[in-house]
């Protein structure tokens, strides 16, 4: 007997079907605790509904959405009611929400806010505490997933501003369980090497769950208690945490905090020229008040004619006008030759440039390779180049001497 194949799309439609024909399936009431929460431009909520033991997906249509007399967020405990069905494209099922009560707010909210609490009246967030942040920096330290967006979106923004500063990644972990004691060992560690001018700590955006290693009390302390000043980088926008409060200076994303942290190239030679300019101007009045010294003592000559004073007098303007010209000659090379040394700076230490040069980073299950004895046969090696990664398999390895 030939055996007949169901396309994915049959399979997932049949399977849709009987969802939408399960009358246990019609009307559910589910309560549960909210995660990444988002609400679109359209009006449309879509969230994550879970419990202890499990999750599911959650859409609430626009039409539905203006009845919530509550501003949902994530961490919120809720009831709602809807129907299950079948998401065709993905192939996963969700329940279609009608109406949604709130059952007051979520365990992390609450220990979120009264960690708050706790903090404000301790001192932790006063202004009087935070420092300012340098604005040249020689060195900036990041804090941060070696293999997050946010690195690669501040090496980018730091390159394209102020290239002329040396940027350090502490790798840490930024989500789960060991996040807080990894992120705290880092900011020991910046603090103990002394190397950095300002250090950049965060992560990319993500659900109360995901940022919540940046609300620990121990994250917090790392933070107050460090010599060099810090910028918080943590989500995006609309997410505040506790290290935001406590940080020197809080950036929205980490895009914005390499933006804070840096100088525009930019305007420092807009800055440049219009000094040269100014210095230009001085000089030519300088001339031209000799200029007048000059005819005003040739008219005094003529009505007094003295030879011998006209000639010393002659002798001092042509010294005088000399030395000015000179003057202005060397300061417009000085400042040319600050500009070629500027833009030569800017090129050797432009990162990109060093990747185009055959440098590469590489790793193994997460940790960057520096010494050979880290690394062993059937080590997975992910290799990090400028315009993407390589994946291959270690077959053998070498140490220098054997």
């Amino acid at each position: 007997m030939e055996e007949r194949y169901l396309t994915v799309s049959a399979l997932t439609k049949y399977i849709k079907y009987k969802f939408d024909h399960d009358h246990h399936l019609e009307e559910v009431l589910l309560e549960g605790e909210i995660s990444n929460f988002k609400h679109n431009s359209r009006g449309h909520f879509y969230f994550t509904l879970k419990d202890d033991g499990a999750a599911i997906s959650v859409t609430m249509f626009s039409s539905f959405a203006k009845t919530v007399s509550f501003e949902p967020k994530d961490g919120m405990k809720v009831f709602v009611k809807g129907n299950v069905t079948v998401y065709e494209p993905s192939g996963t099922y969700q329940i279609n929400i009608k109406e949604m009560k709130s059952d007051g707010i979520g365990d992390l909210y609450l220990a979120f806010q009264k960690l708050k609490a706790e903090l404000e009246k301790e001192g932790y967030f006063s202004l009087e505490h935070k420092k300012k942040i340098p604005p040249y920096p020689e060195c900036i330290g990041v804090i941060t997933s070696p293999t997050g967006a946010a690195i690669r979106d501040i090496i980018h923004t730091v390159g394209r501003r102020y290239p002329l500063t040396k940027l350090i990644l502490y790798p840490a972990i930024v989500q789960g369980v060991d996040a807080k004691d990894n992120i705290v060992e880092q900011i020991k560690l910046a603090n103990e090497q002394g190397l950095c001018d300002v250090l950049i700590v965060g992560r990319g955006g993500g659900s109360i769950e995901d940022l919540w290693a940046f609300n620990e009390r121990v994250v917090a302390m790392a933070i107050y208690d460090s010599r060099i000043p810090i910028i918080s980088a943590v989500g995006h926008e609309i997410d505040f945490t506790i290290a935001d409060f406590v940080a020197d200076l809080r950036a929205a994303t980490p895009t914005a905090a390499a933006e804070l942290a840096t100088p525009s190239i930019e305007v420092l030679k807009g800055n440049v020229l219009y000094y040269v300019e100014r210095m230009t101007k001085l000089l030519h009045q300088k001339l031209e008040n000799a200029r007048l010294y000059v005819a005003n003592i040739d008219r005094r000559i003529d009505s007094l004619n003295p030879m011998t004073t006209l000639k010393h007098k002659e002798q001092l303007i042509k010294e005088y006008s000399k030395q000015l010209n000179l003057l202005m000659q060397r300061i417009l090379l000085e400042k040319k030759s600050n500009f070629r040394f500027m833009d030569a700076k800017l090129q050797a230490l432009n990162p990109l440039a060093i990747m185009d040069k055959g440098y590469s980073i590489s790793s193994v299950n997460g940790e960057i390779i520096t010494d050979v004895e880290k690394v062993h046969a059937k080590d997975v090696l992910k290799t990090q180049m400028k315009n993407g990664y390589i994946i291959s398999e270690i077959q053998e390895v070498k140490k220098n001497g054997n």
